[in-house]
């Protein structure tokens, strides 16, 4: 499993789920090849859900097992479980 949050870079630094990855939304298409190589499921995280959804939707519509975890709050909370 690998979880990549969306949001920008200072957004990012600001707080985020330990062991992560950062790519910002606007960078995902740049990155299709690196991600493809990640463990999968990935699962996408941003600050409320909106932006994880449209990398989620990108990259499935490109064959890779992801899905939206939401806020990254919410991933946290569920990867501390």
């Amino acid at each position: 499993m690998t979880i990549i949050d969306v949001r920008s870079t200072e957004e990012y630094k600001s707080g985020h789920v330990e062991n992560s990855i950062n790519i910002p939304l606007q960078e995902i298409k740049d990155n299709l090849n690196d991600i493809k190589s990640f463990a999968q499921p990935i699962i996408f995280c941003c600050a409320s859900g909106n932006r994880s959804g449209q990398a989620t939707t990108l990259l499935r519509g490109k064959g890779i097992e992801c899905s939206n975890g939401g806020s990254w709050i919410d991933v946290q909370q569920k990867n501390n479980n």
